[in-house]
């Protein structure tokens, strides 16, 4: 499906080209025919190449590189600042300056010197110089931010130019030639399309035209940008223990609640919760072997039991001698009655010696008597 329909494009004037006494025989091959002393583009071309150039722009955003997007003619400024700024990637709508690219390292210092500059500024610690050192401060923040203010953003060299009129753009062109980096570029009909690697054939010129074509390359880094996002989670998730890409064969897709139904415990769940799983399913694994256990124990106790009739065959043969004890209980009472006589026999003793204290209580008394008289005499 095509990015632009062919309707959009002759309806913003991207099929005209230049006079015909100013075109570039190197761009033959895109034109179409000749009116009015004015080239006509084709078409059918510019769609296909379009979606080409669409394509390489969202597939280098989505592989994390960066776009720059330049165009310093007064038709394409103030556009190309606002798509740019709309997808998040840096831009130059002012002078190309020399060395941008392959002087990289002096371009980053002098963008550390802006924000240095703008943070003395907003800090007030510029009111405590002198007025003239004042006054070179602040038109040193202007002039660097006008020249930078687009590239700012930029932190290392971009992936990828997409150039507006490159015919005004060549040294930024020359410059993406010698680093290796390629150039998706609107070229017209003046122009040399050899130095190019994605050729987009189209009026540079016109402002529709110009605003049309910025708005869907923007649209496709914003694009790059969101598979960027989708892609992320999936990555983490799919790395190995040894930190390189699960291999996924190739499947049929699935309806959501087929979905819900194939997906296991991996896909669900994270590492930890999944090793503290494992380890439960072994202690469940464990209750078989202690089963085996108590199996290989039961015939002890089958023995105790089958020992138990033999302990009642014992116990049986105990119950005589029991019973002979009770037999000789009762000789035991014959010989307690027997015993008894005795006891009367000591009872019969008792009054005899009550008598001979008696017999001795009056020679006790004579012994008194003897006793008194003595003293009186």
């Amino acid at each position: 499906m095509a990015v632009i329909s062919m309707k959009a494009l002759l309806e913003s004037g991207v099929h005209f080209g230049h006079r015909t006494n100013k075109w570039d025989a190197r761009m033959k091959p895109y034109i179409f025919t000749e009116r009015n002393g004015i080239h006509i583009l084709d078409l059918q071309q510019t769609v296909k190449l379009l979606n080409q150039g669409y394509n390489v722009i969202r597939d280098t955003v989505a592989n994390g590189g960066n776009v720059l997007f330049v165009g310093t003619k007064r038709q394409a400024q103030e556009t190309v600042a606002e798509e740019a700024t709309r997808c998040g990637m840096p831009y130059v709508t002012e002078r190309w300056m020399g060395g941008m690219l392959t002087n990289w390292a002096t371009m980053y210092k002098r963008i550390q010197e802006l924000e240095r500059l703008e943070k003395l500024r907003a800090t007030d610690e510029i009111n405590r110089l002198t007025k003239k050192e004042g006054l070179l401060i602040e038109r040193e923040i202007i002039r660097l931010q006008t020249r930078l203010s687009g590239a700012r953003i930029m932190k290392r060299r971009p992936d990828l130019l997409f150039i507006i009129d490159v015919g005004r753009e060549d040294a930024a062109v020359r410059e993406a030639n010698l680093l290796k980096l390629p150039i998706v570029a609107l070229v017209d009909t003046n122009c040399n399309p050899q130095n190019i690697d994605y050729v987009i054939p189209s009026n540079d010129d016109a402002i529709r035209a110009i605003k049309l074509l910025v708005g869907k390359m923007a649209d496709a880094v914003l694009e790059g940008k969101a598979m960027r996002k989708e892609e992320e989670p999936e990555q983490a998730g799919d790395l190995n223990s040894e930190g390189k890409p699960k291999s996924r064969p190739s499947r049929k897709p699935l309806s959501e609640a087929e979905q819900d139904e194939t997906m296991g415990d991996e896909a669900l769940l994270g590492e930890s919760t999944l090793a503290k799983l494992s380890v439960g399913r072994q202690v469940e694994d464990t209750p078989p072997v202690a089963e085996k256990a108590a199996e290989e124990k039961k015939p002890r106790v089958s023995k105790v039991e089958d020992a138990a009739p033999t302990v009642e065959k014992a116990a049986g043969e105990k119950k005589p001698r029991a019973s002979k004890q009770a037999d000789a209980v009762p000789a035991a009472e014959k010989a307690a009655g027997e015993k008894k006589p005795r006891a009367s026999k000591v009872e019969e003793t008792t009054p005899a010696a009550e008598k001979a204290a008696e017999e001795k209580k009056p020679r006790a008394s004579k012994a008194k008597d003897d006793a008194a008289e003595v003293k009186a005499e």
